[in-house]
């Protein structure tokens, strides 16, 4: 879709990393942006900096597991600008912890925060998207939903396994009336989740095979990727282009795939 004046973004998380990096890419590109988020001084940063491009801006401090927080931001944002064009469902958290050591509510957390919430996100706006005609939607997975490549975050590979289904789902039901959608899938990306993390038990270095494997990325650069994306209609959008060759011997070979993973991680245990 073209991104011109009068578009208007809507962006969970909007305040740091990724969304912070994607708000200030599509202010670049002329849209006016909502940022949600839970840190009122980083949202207060981010509307600055957003408005310091010329463009318009809304902060809305937004827990998103509340559904009635995400209804206040679609009101919020159509009162301000009258209409919503891109929605990009970011926020999320990072649980740790292996299986045995991870509660059913850490599960239940993050599956409320990182899954539920992308579906009531789209629910609330879709009637505003569907009624411009031409939309988007791009819903951040991680390369993490699509192969297990670090125990320790279980709950958390699961919810994002649970966000690619339902984003293919979209791009599936929403073409008929002009919506593109976009399945963000981040790699190793230079963000602040870490400050999101609760750890249950014991865990491990963290991310070493992803670390050993692909190139960090740094979260502008993911905020330009996600622009283009946009315009040009793409769905799947991992950061590390490399992951399609990844996940291409995958399919070929899973038993072997997951042996390979398996002899992988016991060769670089910590001694």
């Amino acid at each position: 879709m073209e991104i011109t004046r009068d578009t208007v973004a809507v962006i969970t998380g909007g305040a740091s990393g990724m969304g912070r990096s994607t708000a200030l890419a599509l202010a670049r590109s002329g849209a006016s942006v909502a940022i949600a988020d839970l840190n009122e001084a980083r949202i207060a940063e981010t509307v600055a900096e957003l408005e310091a491009l010329g463009v318009g801006a809304l902060g809305v401090r937004c827990d998103v597991s509340r559904p009635e927080d995400i209804a206040n931001l679609r009101d919020r944002t159509v009162e301000r600008f009258g209409r919503v064009d891109i929605l990009m469902n970011n926020a999320g958290i990072l649980p740790l912890g292996s299986i045995s050591a991870m509660p059913l509510a850490e599960f239940e957390r993050a599956m409320r925060v990182n899954f539920l919430a992308v579906v009531c996100g789209v629910q609330t706006f879709l009637p505003d998207l569907a009624a411009r005609g031409q939309a988007h939607i791009v819903n951040t997975a991680s390369m993490a939903g699509t192969f297990a490549y670090e125990p320790d975050s279980v709950a958390y590979n699961a919810s994002k396994a649970a966000v690619i289904s339902l984003t293919e789902n979209l791009a599936l039901g929403l073409a008929p009336q002009g919506i593109g959608v976009t399945c963000l899938v981040p790699g190793g990306v230079a963000t602040n989740i870490m400050e999101q993390v609760k750890v249950s038990g014991e865990i491990g270095d963290l991310a070493s095979y992803v670390g050993a494997h692909f190139v960090m990325r740094t979260a502008d650069e993911v905020g330009e990727m996600v622009v283009a994306a946009i315009r040009d209609n793409t769905f799947f959008l991992p950061t590390n282009p490399e992951l399609v060759a990844l996940l291409a011997r995958r399919a070929a070979d899973p038993d072997g795939f997951v042996h390979e993973m398996q002899d992988w991680f016991a060769a670089h245990q910590p001694a």
